[in-house]
């Protein structure tokens, strides 16, 4: 069952729900057609994933290129940005490595979904950092960006007008580093959720009453823009099966209301 909204049908946005990366675990094998990659597999299932990798290491422009051509048309993927930028060079004076891993992730062509930064939990909010960062991906990246701070100085109204300014959704991340980390922020014209486990991060799975209040935000978030949620709990295999039961229920919600 596709996760993918119809927005001429619903008058809402596209809703990607998917897993960071894009692996099928034993348990939840059978839920997928037998034929193909893993990607291709997860495809016919799910409209959206998170790559992952590219934080760790660069991908060649064929390679994203490879993996496009193997999803279906509505299929998006979003990419994590480097480590590089945003941990080592804490994004600044940034432009080289930057510039390259646009270009990789350039052949992900129309199915490159959003920008994903990261930031390092000892990252503070500085506004001339920010502002020169942000201004700098906005010269060479019309497409989305969000943004996943972990300090909580970036939960400030001040940080929220840097990111509106530049077009950059601030992530709704569980669990939340501050309470308002919970809730999506930044430019609302895209809402990103991360959901990396709780009470236990990246094994935890999540409960169905969780699932129904998100799935319900999900929708409610359609109405203005493109919706992502993440499950990165994939340590314990819980990711496949919260994205695929989100998935289904999010899917109740717009034919029952056809």
């Amino acid at each position: 069952m596709s996760s993918h909204l119809n927005s001429e049908q619903t008058h809402h946005y596209p809703v990607y729900v998917g897993t960071a990366g894009w692996s099928l675990p034993r348990d939840y094998a059978t839920d997928f057609p037998e034929d193909g990659t893993h990607l291709e597999r997860y495809s016919r299932r799910l409209c959206g994933a998170e790559i992952n990798s590219s934080f760790y290491r660069p991908h060649l422009s064929s390679t994203y290129a490879r993996w496009a051509s193997s999803v279906p048309e509505n299929f998006r993927l979003g990419v994590k940005v480097p480590k590089e930028i945003t941990h080592r060079l804490k994004l600044i004076d940034a432009i080289v490595p930057l510039e390259k891993f646009l270009a990789e992730a350039s052949g992900l062509a129309n199915t490159l979904g959003p920008l994903l930064v990261q930031l390092p939990p000892s990252l503070a909010f500085d506004d001339n950092v920010a502002g020169t960062f942000f201004s700098t991906i906005r010269e060479r990246f019309s497409g989305g960006v969000v943004c996943e701070p972990r300090h909580a100085s970036w939960f400030s109204e001040e940080a929220g007008s840097a990111l509106t300014e530049f077009q950059i959704a601030r992530v709704a991340a569980d669990p939340a580093v501050v309470p308002a980390a919970a809730a999506p922020g930044g430019w609302r014209g895209l809402v990103y959720y991360r959901l990396h486990g709780s009470p236990r991060r990246y094994y935890s799975a999540y409960p169905d009453e969780f699932l129904d209040k998100l799935v319900h935000n999900l929708h409610q978030s359609s109405r203005s823009g493109p919706t992502w949620c993440i499950f990165d709990n994939t340590a314990s295999g819980a990711a496949i099966g919260n994205a695929l039961m989100a998935a289904s229920k999010l899917a109740d919600i717009v034919n029952s209301r056809r």
